[in-house]
């Protein structure tokens, strides 16, 4: 997990790695390279969660991809200037930082949920160009 800090606030939150699509850039390379930037780790994804649709009190929508795998090599780059900190978290911390108030969303918890319940979809269900 990261933690980040928010523009604007005082208190840090929690999240997967995430971001965006570079122009020309693949789902599955966008999210090895957030990975990369946002935690120095490279990892290998072999499964895919599922597409998550979450909806913000002040009505706007984000759609996220969700990834699993498994942590190959630390590469100590420098992390995003966004990322405080790089945290392995057990289920029952997350849900105390759930009761916090400190995740990003409600779908950090509910990825991690779903990957302990083996939900797995394989990777040629995301298909791009």
């Amino acid at each position: 997990m990261v933690e980040e800090s928010p523009r604007g606030s005082q208190t840090t939150l929690f999240n997967q790695p995430a971001g965006h699509l570079e122009p020309g850039e693949r789902i599955q390379e966008a999210a090895l390279r957030e990975l990369r930037e946002e935690t120095a780790w490279q990892v290998g994804i072999t499964d895919y969660l599922g597409l998550y649709v979450y909806q913000t009190s002040g009505g706007e929508t984000f759609h996220s991809h969700g990834f699993f795998g498994m942590a190959l090599a630390h590469l100590g780059n420098p992390l995003d200037p966004s990322i405080v900190a790089v945290h392995w978290l057990t289920l029952e911390e997350v849900e105390a930082l759930e009761r916090q108030g400190r995740l990003r969303s409600p779908l950090v918890l509910r990825r991690i949920r779903d990957a302990l319940a083996g939900r797995f979809y394989p990777m040629d269900v995301v298909h791009e160009r």
